[in-house]
Protein backbone atom coordinates (compact mmCIF):
# COMPACT_ATOMS: atom_id res chain seq x y z
CA UNK A 1 0.00 0.00 0.00
CA UNK A 2 1.24 3.56 -1.14
CA UNK A 3 1.62 5.95 2.21
CA UNK A 4 -0.48 8.85 1.42
CA UNK A 5 1.35 11.46 3.18
CA UNK A 6 5.52 11.82 3.67
CA UNK A 7 5.63 10.99 7.21
CA UNK A 8 9.18 12.40 7.65
CA UNK A 9 7.19 15.96 7.95
CA UNK A 10 5.58 14.78 10.97
CA UNK A 11 8.90 13.82 13.09
CA UNK A 12 9.56 17.00 15.05
CA UNK A 13 7.74 18.48 18.19
CA UNK A 14 7.16 22.73 18.01
CA UNK A 15 8.51 25.04 20.70
CA UNK A 16 8.22 28.93 20.93
CA UNK A 17 6.90 28.77 17.44
CA UNK A 18 10.60 26.44 16.10
CA UNK A 19 10.28 22.43 14.85
CA UNK A 20 12.46 20.54 17.40
CA UNK A 21 14.25 17.79 16.85
CA UNK A 22 14.95 15.52 20.10
CA UNK A 23 18.19 13.64 20.73
CA UNK A 24 16.17 10.13 21.73
CA UNK A 25 13.12 8.90 19.10
CA UNK A 26 10.05 6.66 19.84
CA UNK A 27 8.58 4.11 17.19
CA UNK A 28 5.37 5.09 16.10
CA UNK A 29 3.38 1.60 14.71
CA UNK A 30 0.50 1.07 12.45
CA UNK A 31 -1.76 -1.15 14.26
CA UNK A 32 -2.99 -3.15 11.33
CA UNK A 33 0.28 -4.08 10.44
CA UNK A 34 2.64 -3.74 13.75
CA UNK A 35 4.84 -1.97 11.87
CA UNK A 36 6.98 0.85 12.48
CA UNK A 37 5.73 3.68 10.42
CA UNK A 38 7.35 6.54 11.94
CA UNK A 39 10.13 8.00 14.88
CA UNK A 40 8.70 10.99 16.97
CA UNK A 41 11.08 12.78 19.84
CA UNK A 42 11.18 11.32 23.17
CA UNK A 43 11.96 14.60 24.36
CA UNK A 44 14.32 15.46 26.95
CA UNK A 45 13.54 17.20 29.91
CA UNK A 46 15.30 20.52 29.34
CA UNK A 47 13.32 20.63 26.18
CA UNK A 48 10.27 20.24 27.84
CA UNK A 49 11.00 22.98 30.27
CA UNK A 50 11.82 25.05 27.28
CA UNK A 51 8.27 24.81 25.71
CA UNK A 52 6.22 25.14 29.27
CA UNK A 53 8.98 28.87 29.82
CA UNK A 54 7.62 29.97 26.11
CA UNK A 55 4.41 29.13 26.57
CA UNK A 56 4.88 31.52 29.94
CA UNK A 57 6.93 34.14 27.93
CA UNK A 58 3.89 33.98 25.43
CA UNK A 59 1.08 34.21 27.69
CA UNK A 60 1.20 38.36 28.64
CA UNK A 61 0.90 39.31 24.66
CA UNK A 62 -1.82 36.71 23.91
CA UNK A 63 -4.06 36.97 26.67
CA UNK A 64 -4.05 40.74 26.03
CA UNK A 65 -5.28 39.87 22.39
CA UNK A 66 -8.95 40.97 21.43
CA UNK A 67 -10.76 37.96 21.47
CA UNK A 68 -12.13 38.15 17.73
CA UNK A 69 -7.98 38.48 16.80
CA UNK A 70 -7.70 35.31 18.51
CA UNK A 71 -10.71 34.06 16.82
CA UNK A 72 -9.43 34.60 13.65
CA UNK A 73 -6.32 32.40 14.19
CA UNK A 74 -8.35 29.45 15.46
CA UNK A 75 -11.07 29.52 12.34
CA UNK A 76 -8.24 29.99 10.26
CA UNK A 77 -7.17 26.70 11.75
CA UNK A 78 -10.23 25.07 11.24
CA UNK A 79 -10.38 25.93 7.47
CA UNK A 80 -6.93 24.27 6.92
CA UNK A 81 -8.02 21.33 8.43
CA UNK A 82 -11.02 21.12 5.99
CA UNK A 83 -8.84 22.35 3.28
CA UNK A 84 -6.45 19.10 3.29
CA UNK A 85 -9.15 16.81 5.63
CA UNK A 86 -8.37 13.86 3.29
CA UNK A 87 -4.52 13.58 3.91
CA UNK A 88 -4.96 14.11 8.31
CA UNK A 89 -7.85 11.31 7.88
CA UNK A 90 -5.21 9.05 6.09
CA UNK A 91 -2.53 10.00 8.64
CA UNK A 92 -4.89 9.57 11.27
CA UNK A 93 -6.33 6.03 10.14
CA UNK A 94 -2.25 4.89 9.82
CA UNK A 95 -1.19 5.38 12.99
CA UNK A 96 -4.54 4.86 15.11
CA UNK A 97 -6.29 1.97 12.79
CA UNK A 98 -9.84 3.56 12.80
CA UNK A 99 -11.81 3.29 9.42
CA UNK A 100 -11.38 5.78 6.77
CA UNK A 101 -14.34 7.46 7.04
CA UNK A 102 -14.76 7.63 10.75
CA UNK A 103 -11.32 9.41 10.27
CA UNK A 104 -12.83 11.84 7.98
CA UNK A 105 -15.67 12.54 10.34
CA UNK A 106 -13.27 12.63 13.12
CA UNK A 107 -10.88 15.35 10.98
CA UNK A 108 -14.68 17.64 9.99
CA UNK A 109 -15.56 17.05 13.91
CA UNK A 110 -12.62 18.97 15.12
CA UNK A 111 -12.87 21.76 12.53
CA UNK A 112 -16.40 22.30 13.75
CA UNK A 113 -15.09 21.98 17.35
CA UNK A 114 -12.20 24.64 16.36
CA UNK A 115 -14.72 26.96 14.63
CA UNK A 116 -17.33 26.50 18.08
CA UNK A 117 -14.76 27.43 20.36
CA UNK A 118 -13.74 30.79 18.21
CA UNK A 119 -17.18 32.00 18.83
CA UNK A 120 -17.54 31.16 22.06
CA UNK A 121 -14.48 32.94 22.99
CA UNK A 122 -16.13 36.06 22.66
CA UNK A 123 -18.38 35.50 24.88
CA UNK A 124 -16.47 34.81 28.21
CA UNK A 125 -18.51 37.24 30.19
CA UNK A 126 -18.03 38.50 33.67
CA UNK A 127 -20.39 39.79 35.71
CA UNK A 128 -21.50 43.32 38.10
CA UNK A 129 -23.04 42.01 41.17
CA UNK A 130 -25.67 44.63 42.99
CA UNK A 131 -23.67 46.53 45.41
CA UNK A 132 -24.07 46.92 49.79
CA UNK A 133 -23.17 49.80 49.86
CA UNK A 134 -23.40 53.33 48.28
CA UNK A 135 -20.53 54.23 45.87
CA UNK A 136 -19.28 50.96 45.31
CA UNK A 137 -19.44 48.35 42.35
CA UNK A 138 -18.97 44.34 42.84
CA UNK A 139 -17.20 43.17 39.92
CA UNK A 140 -16.39 39.56 38.61
CA UNK A 141 -13.70 38.93 35.72
CA UNK A 142 -13.20 35.91 34.19
CA UNK A 143 -9.81 35.65 32.78
CA UNK A 144 -6.86 33.06 32.35
CA UNK A 145 -4.75 31.77 35.26
CA UNK A 146 -1.28 31.70 33.09
CA UNK A 147 -0.20 28.38 31.05
CA UNK A 148 -2.61 24.56 30.60
CA UNK A 149 -0.40 21.60 30.21
CA UNK A 150 -2.90 19.18 27.69
CA UNK A 151 -2.46 15.63 27.23
CA UNK A 152 -4.29 13.41 24.67
CA UNK A 153 -5.37 9.89 24.38
CA UNK A 154 -4.95 7.62 21.33
CA UNK A 155 -8.58 7.25 20.66
CA UNK A 156 -9.77 10.19 19.08
CA UNK A 157 -6.14 11.90 18.53
CA UNK A 158 -7.88 15.19 16.31
CA UNK A 159 -10.83 15.96 18.26
CA UNK A 160 -9.43 15.59 21.56
CA UNK A 161 -6.91 17.77 20.78
CA UNK A 162 -9.29 20.16 19.37
CA UNK A 163 -11.57 19.88 22.12
CA UNK A 164 -8.91 21.20 24.56
CA UNK A 165 -6.58 23.53 22.53
CA UNK A 166 -9.58 25.24 21.09
CA UNK A 167 -10.35 26.62 24.08
CA UNK A 168 -7.86 26.70 26.13
CA UNK A 169 -6.41 29.52 23.12
CA UNK A 170 -9.93 31.14 23.59
CA UNK A 171 -9.98 31.70 26.83
CA UNK A 172 -6.34 33.49 26.16
CA UNK A 173 -4.23 30.79 27.75
CA UNK A 174 -1.29 29.53 26.27
CA UNK A 175 -0.25 25.76 26.22
CA UNK A 176 2.07 22.97 26.10
CA UNK A 177 0.04 20.15 24.30
CA UNK A 178 1.35 16.11 25.13
CA UNK A 179 -0.77 13.50 22.69
CA UNK A 180 -0.53 9.96 23.39
CA UNK A 181 2.31 7.92 22.61
CA UNK A 182 0.43 5.58 20.27
CA UNK A 183 -1.23 8.33 18.26
CA UNK A 184 1.11 11.56 18.27
CA UNK A 185 1.65 12.28 14.36
CA UNK A 186 -1.99 13.36 13.90
CA UNK A 187 -1.75 15.85 16.95
CA UNK A 188 1.70 16.57 14.80
CA UNK A 189 0.02 18.00 11.88
CA UNK A 190 -2.70 19.76 13.36
CA UNK A 191 -0.30 22.26 14.96
CA UNK A 192 1.68 22.54 11.63
CA UNK A 193 -1.70 23.51 10.40
CA UNK A 194 -2.02 25.66 14.10
CA UNK A 195 1.26 27.06 13.26
CA UNK A 196 1.01 27.95 9.30
CA UNK A 197 -1.93 30.36 10.29
CA UNK A 198 1.14 32.84 11.89
CA UNK A 199 -0.22 32.52 15.68
CA UNK A 200 2.79 34.20 18.03
CA UNK A 201 5.34 31.73 19.01
CA UNK A 202 5.47 30.30 22.34
CA UNK A 203 1.29 30.73 22.14
CA UNK A 204 0.90 26.57 21.73
CA UNK A 205 3.26 23.90 22.10
CA UNK A 206 3.64 20.44 21.88
CA UNK A 207 5.98 18.06 23.16
CA UNK A 208 6.53 13.88 22.54
CA UNK A 209 7.79 11.06 24.50
CA UNK A 210 7.40 8.77 27.32
CA UNK A 211 4.45 9.45 29.17
CA UNK A 212 4.92 9.29 33.02
CA UNK A 213 8.33 11.61 32.94
CA UNK A 214 6.80 13.76 30.52
CA UNK A 215 3.89 14.49 32.59
CA UNK A 216 5.31 14.58 35.35
CA UNK A 217 7.48 17.24 34.21
CA UNK A 218 4.31 19.10 33.31
CA UNK A 219 2.95 18.70 37.00
CA UNK A 220 5.63 19.80 38.99
CA UNK A 221 6.55 22.86 37.11
CA UNK A 222 5.22 26.11 38.99
CA UNK A 223 4.35 27.65 35.83
CA UNK A 224 1.43 25.25 34.74
CA UNK A 225 -1.30 26.56 36.66
CA UNK A 226 -4.16 24.10 35.22
CA UNK A 227 -4.09 20.21 33.78
CA UNK A 228 -6.28 18.71 30.98
CA UNK A 229 -6.43 15.52 31.04
CA UNK A 230 -8.20 12.45 29.00
CA UNK A 231 -7.47 8.84 29.48
CA UNK A 232 -7.58 6.07 32.15
CA UNK A 233 -8.64 6.97 36.06
CA UNK A 234 -5.60 5.10 37.65
CA UNK A 235 -3.48 8.12 35.22
CA UNK A 236 -5.84 10.54 36.56
CA UNK A 237 -5.92 9.70 40.17
CA UNK A 238 -2.03 10.09 39.93
CA UNK A 239 -2.49 13.73 38.16
CA UNK A 240 -4.61 14.74 40.76
CA UNK A 241 -1.82 13.55 43.34
CA UNK A 242 0.78 15.55 41.73
CA UNK A 243 -1.41 18.50 41.04
CA UNK A 244 -1.97 18.71 44.88
CA UNK A 245 1.60 19.98 45.18
CA UNK A 246 1.39 22.47 43.20
CA UNK A 247 -2.95 23.47 43.31
CA UNK A 248 -3.25 22.97 40.06
CA UNK A 249 -6.04 23.57 38.74
CA UNK A 250 -7.43 19.75 36.93
CA UNK A 251 -10.02 18.87 34.48
CA UNK A 252 -9.89 14.93 34.30
CA UNK A 253 -12.22 13.15 31.63
CA UNK A 254 -11.35 9.06 33.30
CA UNK A 255 -12.54 5.98 32.59
CA UNK A 256 -15.98 4.69 32.15
CA UNK A 257 -18.68 1.46 31.81
CA UNK A 258 -21.11 2.69 30.42
CA UNK A 259 -24.24 0.49 30.14
CA UNK A 260 -27.73 0.86 28.04
CA UNK A 261 -30.92 0.10 29.62
CA UNK A 262 -33.39 -1.31 27.03
CA UNK A 263 -36.96 -1.47 28.26
CA UNK A 264 -39.62 -3.55 27.14
CA UNK A 265 -41.52 -0.44 25.50
CA UNK A 266 -38.82 0.27 23.19
CA UNK A 267 -38.50 -0.58 19.81
CA UNK A 268 -35.85 -3.68 19.69
CA UNK A 269 -34.86 -3.02 15.85
CA UNK A 270 -33.96 0.41 16.57
CA UNK A 271 -32.31 0.04 19.97
CA UNK A 272 -29.94 -2.84 18.28
CA UNK A 273 -29.30 -0.46 14.84
CA UNK A 274 -28.10 2.73 17.61
CA UNK A 275 -26.47 -0.03 20.17
CA UNK A 276 -24.46 -1.72 17.70
CA UNK A 277 -23.36 1.92 15.92
CA UNK A 278 -21.91 2.78 19.29
CA UNK A 279 -20.29 -0.43 20.59
CA UNK A 280 -18.41 -1.22 17.49
CA UNK A 281 -17.33 2.62 16.60
CA UNK A 282 -13.46 2.60 16.34
CA UNK A 283 -13.49 -1.22 17.81
CA UNK A 284 -14.94 -0.07 20.74
CA UNK A 285 -12.06 2.24 22.07
CA UNK A 286 -14.75 5.04 22.97
CA UNK A 287 -14.39 6.31 26.39
CA UNK A 288 -18.73 6.75 26.54
CA UNK A 289 -19.07 3.68 24.75
CA UNK A 290 -21.51 1.46 25.86
CA UNK A 291 -19.96 -1.41 28.04
CA UNK A 292 -22.95 -3.19 29.28
CA UNK A 293 -26.00 -4.02 27.82
CA UNK A 294 -29.35 -4.58 30.04
CA UNK A 295 -32.55 -5.83 28.27
CA UNK A 296 -36.29 -6.69 29.37
CA UNK A 297 -36.57 -10.18 29.89
CA UNK A 298 -39.66 -9.75 27.98
CA UNK A 299 -38.09 -8.43 24.48
CA UNK A 300 -34.69 -10.30 25.07
CA UNK A 301 -34.75 -12.46 22.11
CA UNK A 302 -35.87 -10.36 19.67
CA UNK A 303 -33.43 -7.90 20.55
CA UNK A 304 -30.92 -10.45 20.49
CA UNK A 305 -31.73 -11.34 17.45
CA UNK A 306 -31.14 -8.29 16.07
CA UNK A 307 -28.19 -6.51 17.17
CA UNK A 308 -26.48 -10.46 16.13
CA UNK A 309 -27.31 -9.83 12.72
CA UNK A 310 -25.84 -6.33 12.80
CA UNK A 311 -22.69 -7.68 14.17
CA UNK A 312 -22.63 -10.69 11.47
CA UNK A 313 -22.70 -8.26 8.69
CA UNK A 314 -19.38 -5.86 10.58
CA UNK A 315 -16.73 -6.25 8.05
CA UNK A 316 -13.36 -6.05 9.94
CA UNK A 317 -10.12 -4.98 7.79
CA UNK A 318 -7.19 -2.10 7.71
CA UNK A 319 -8.88 0.63 8.54
CA UNK A 320 -7.41 1.90 4.96
CA UNK A 321 -8.83 -0.63 2.94
CA UNK A 322 -11.99 -0.55 1.11
CA UNK A 323 -15.36 -1.14 2.92
CA UNK A 324 -14.18 -1.83 6.28
CA UNK A 325 -16.45 -1.22 9.27
CA UNK A 326 -14.38 -2.51 12.27
CA UNK A 327 -10.51 -1.78 12.32
CA UNK A 328 -7.58 -3.28 14.95
CA UNK A 329 -7.28 -2.22 18.42
CA UNK A 330 -4.43 0.02 19.05
CA UNK A 331 -1.71 -2.34 20.46
CA UNK A 332 -0.70 -5.89 21.63
CA UNK A 333 -2.05 -5.28 25.12
CA UNK A 334 -5.35 -3.80 24.41
CA UNK A 335 -5.92 -6.84 22.35
CA UNK A 336 -4.71 -9.33 25.16
CA UNK A 337 -6.93 -7.50 27.35
CA UNK A 338 -9.62 -7.95 25.79
CA UNK A 339 -9.02 -11.76 25.24
CA UNK A 340 -8.94 -12.35 29.07
CA UNK A 341 -12.89 -10.05 29.68
CA UNK A 342 -14.24 -12.73 26.95
CA UNK A 343 -12.34 -15.65 28.12
CA UNK A 344 -13.44 -14.96 31.63
CA UNK A 345 -17.24 -14.32 30.75
CA UNK A 346 -17.50 -17.66 28.65
CA UNK A 347 -16.12 -19.43 31.19
CA UNK A 348 -18.44 -18.73 33.62
CA UNK A 349 -21.06 -19.42 31.23
CA UNK A 350 -21.54 -16.70 28.97
CA UNK A 351 -23.56 -17.87 25.63
CA UNK A 352 -20.92 -16.95 23.03
CA UNK A 353 -23.08 -15.73 19.79
CA UNK A 354 -20.78 -13.95 17.41
CA UNK A 355 -16.89 -13.36 17.52
CA UNK A 356 -14.78 -14.43 20.60
CA UNK A 357 -11.47 -14.54 18.94
CA UNK A 358 -8.76 -12.73 17.55
CA UNK A 359 -8.77 -12.64 13.56
CA UNK A 360 -5.32 -13.59 11.78
CA UNK A 361 -3.85 -14.78 8.40
CA UNK A 362 -4.05 -11.95 5.71
CA UNK A 363 -5.17 -9.29 5.82
CA UNK A 364 -4.84 -9.36 9.76
CA UNK A 365 -1.58 -10.93 9.94
CA UNK A 366 0.84 -8.81 13.12
CA UNK A 367 -1.97 -6.51 13.16
CA UNK A 368 -4.01 -6.36 16.01
CA UNK A 369 -7.60 -7.32 15.13
CA UNK A 370 -10.38 -9.31 16.91
CA UNK A 371 -13.37 -10.60 15.53
CA UNK A 372 -16.40 -8.04 16.66
CA UNK A 373 -18.11 -10.20 19.24
CA UNK A 374 -21.55 -10.87 20.86
CA UNK A 375 -21.82 -12.74 24.30
CA UNK A 376 -25.05 -13.55 25.78
CA UNK A 377 -26.12 -14.84 29.40
CA UNK A 378 -23.73 -12.51 30.77
CA UNK A 379 -23.89 -12.17 34.86
CA UNK A 380 -22.54 -9.52 37.46
CA UNK A 381 -20.59 -12.53 38.40
CA UNK A 382 -18.11 -11.95 35.12
CA UNK A 383 -14.98 -9.42 35.02
CA UNK A 384 -16.79 -8.25 31.72
CA UNK A 385 -19.63 -6.41 33.46
CA UNK A 386 -16.83 -4.64 35.91
CA UNK A 387 -14.19 -3.54 33.70
CA UNK A 388 -13.66 -1.40 31.14
CA UNK A 389 -13.72 -3.02 28.25
CA UNK A 390 -13.02 -0.69 25.45
CA UNK A 391 -13.10 -3.53 22.55
CA UNK A 392 -15.07 -4.87 20.20
CA UNK A 393 -17.58 -6.78 22.50
CA UNK A 394 -21.09 -6.74 23.40
CA UNK A 395 -22.59 -8.20 26.40
CA UNK A 396 -25.95 -8.73 27.27
CA UNK A 397 -27.92 -8.92 30.47
CA UNK A 398 -31.35 -9.21 31.29
CA UNK A 399 -33.51 -7.62 33.75
CA UNK A 400 -36.93 -8.03 35.41
CA UNK A 401 -37.69 -4.83 36.99
CA UNK A 402 -36.83 -1.34 37.17
CA UNK A 403 -35.83 -1.08 40.12
CA UNK A 404 -33.21 -3.82 39.75
CA UNK A 405 -32.38 -2.36 36.13
CA UNK A 406 -31.24 0.82 38.10
CA UNK A 407 -29.28 -0.47 40.71
CA UNK A 408 -27.00 -2.60 38.60
CA UNK A 409 -26.86 0.21 36.12
CA UNK A 410 -25.80 2.11 39.27
CA UNK A 411 -23.54 -0.15 40.50
CA UNK A 412 -19.74 0.99 39.36
CA UNK A 413 -17.31 3.25 40.59
CA UNK A 414 -17.53 5.45 37.29
CA UNK A 415 -20.04 7.81 36.04
CA UNK A 416 -19.45 8.89 32.41
CA UNK A 417 -22.81 7.48 30.42
CA UNK A 418 -26.10 5.77 30.71
CA UNK A 419 -28.60 5.29 27.87
CA UNK A 420 -31.94 4.36 27.83
CA UNK A 421 -34.41 3.21 25.53
CA UNK A 422 -38.13 3.77 26.38
CA UNK A 423 -41.46 5.42 25.16
CA UNK A 424 -42.81 6.05 28.57
CA UNK A 425 -42.24 10.19 29.79
CA UNK A 426 -42.46 9.37 32.90
CA UNK A 427 -39.71 6.57 33.41
CA UNK A 428 -37.46 8.76 31.41
CA UNK A 429 -38.30 11.51 33.58
CA UNK A 430 -37.43 8.48 36.39
CA UNK A 431 -34.27 7.55 34.70
CA UNK A 432 -32.38 11.32 34.38
CA UNK A 433 -33.40 11.64 38.51
CA UNK A 434 -31.90 8.38 39.41
CA UNK A 435 -29.00 7.22 37.45
CA UNK A 436 -25.76 8.37 38.35
CA UNK A 437 -23.68 9.53 35.49
CA UNK A 438 -22.45 12.93 33.99
CA UNK A 439 -24.00 12.01 30.23
CA UNK A 440 -27.51 9.94 29.36
CA UNK A 441 -28.49 9.23 26.38
CA UNK A 442 -32.88 8.93 25.74
CA UNK A 443 -33.74 6.36 22.74
CA UNK A 444 -30.41 7.86 21.24
CA UNK A 445 -26.40 7.43 21.69
CA UNK A 446 -25.21 10.24 20.22
CA UNK A 447 -24.02 12.20 23.30
CA UNK A 448 -20.76 14.49 21.99
CA UNK A 449 -21.54 17.99 20.08
CA UNK A 450 -19.67 21.06 20.79
CA UNK A 451 -22.00 23.40 22.06
CA UNK A 452 -22.61 20.52 24.63
CA UNK A 453 -20.94 19.89 27.99
CA UNK A 454 -19.42 16.07 28.09
CA UNK A 455 -17.45 14.99 31.78
CA UNK A 456 -18.26 12.50 34.26
CA UNK A 457 -18.94 11.91 37.99
CA UNK A 458 -17.54 9.49 40.13
CA UNK A 459 -14.37 8.03 39.45
CA UNK A 460 -15.15 8.86 35.77
CA UNK A 461 -13.73 12.16 36.17
CA UNK A 462 -14.18 15.73 37.09
CA UNK A 463 -14.68 19.43 34.77
CA UNK A 464 -16.43 19.43 31.57
CA UNK A 465 -15.55 19.89 27.43
CA UNK A 466 -17.41 21.37 25.16
CA UNK A 467 -20.24 24.09 25.56
CA UNK A 468 -19.87 27.29 27.66
CA UNK A 469 -18.75 24.73 30.41
CA UNK A 470 -15.64 24.10 28.06
CA UNK A 471 -15.01 27.07 28.05
CA UNK A 472 -15.03 27.94 31.63
CA UNK A 473 -12.86 25.57 32.50
CA UNK A 474 -9.73 27.65 31.39
CA UNK A 475 -10.64 30.77 33.54
CA UNK A 476 -10.70 31.47 36.76
CA UNK A 477 -12.47 34.08 38.60
CA UNK A 478 -11.02 37.28 40.04
CA UNK A 479 -13.52 39.70 42.10
CA UNK A 480 -13.39 43.36 42.55
CA UNK A 481 -14.88 45.15 45.46
CA UNK A 482 -14.64 48.91 43.51
CA UNK A 483 -15.11 51.92 45.61
CA UNK A 484 -16.49 54.56 43.35
CA UNK A 485 -16.48 57.61 45.89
Amino acid sequence: MKTPIELDRYSCNWIGGERVQGMAAMEVENPATGRTIARVPDLEDEAVDRAIESAGQAFDSWSRLPAGVRAGYLNEWAQRLLDHSEELASLLTLEQGKPLVESRGEIAGAAAIIRWYAEEGKRAYGEIIPASNEGQQLLVYREAAGVVGLITPMNFPAATVARKVAPALAASFTLVLKPAETTPLTAIALFDHLMATGIPAGAANLVTGEAARIGARLMAHPAIRKISFTGSTRIGKLLMEQAARTVKKVSLELGGNSPVIVFPDADPEKAAADIAANKFENCGQVCNGINRIYVHEDIRDAFVAALLSRVRRLRTGPGLSEGADVGPLISGAALAKVERLVGDAVAKGGELLAGGRRLQGEPYADGYFYAPTLIAGVTGEMDIAHEEIFGPVAPVLTFRTEEEVVAAANDTAYGLATYVYTQNFARIHRMIRVLKTGNIGVNGTSLAYPQAPFGGVKESGIGREGGRQGLEEYTVLKYVALTTE
